[in-house]
C-alpha cells in the first residue's frame, strides 16, 4: 500500500490518492507569489488550509507500507528484518 506524505515547514500531512491535482494547486500558489491551498485529510473531515509561499520548505514522500502478511515488512509485527545479516542477538549466549 502506498501512502503520500507532504511535509510543510517541518510538519507532516498524510494524503489520500490522487495527489496530482493537489500538487498542481501548490505549484500554482507558489508560482503566483503565495496562496492558500486546502490539504485534504487522510480520513473524513474538512482538511486544513495552508498558506504556501516561495521559499517555504515543502517535501513530498511516497511511502511503501507492507501488507501484514509479508515477512519482514513494516507493520508485520515480526520485529526483525530478515535481510539484516549483521544483527546479532545479544541474549543468544544466555
Amino acid at each position: 500500500m502506498k501512502i503520500h506524505r507532504l511535509t510543510v515547514d517541518g510538519k507532516d500531512y498524510f494524503l489520500p490518492d490522487p495527489i496530482d491535482e493537489l500538487r498542481a494547486q501548490i505549484l500554482a500558489a507558489v508560482q503566483g507569489g503565495g496562496g492558500y491551498v486546502n490539504i485534504p485529510p487522510l480520513r473524513g473531515g474538512p482538511g486544513i488550509d495552508i498558506l504556501f509561499s516561495p521559499g517555504m520548505p515543502v517535501t513530498w514522500t511516497q511511502l511503501d507500507i507492507g501488507e501484514s502478511g509479508e515477512p519482514g515488512a513494516p507493520g508485520s509485527g515480526s520485529g526483525q528484518d530478515s535481510d539484516d545479516e549483521s544483527f546479532e542477538d545479544p541474549y543468544s549466549s544466555l
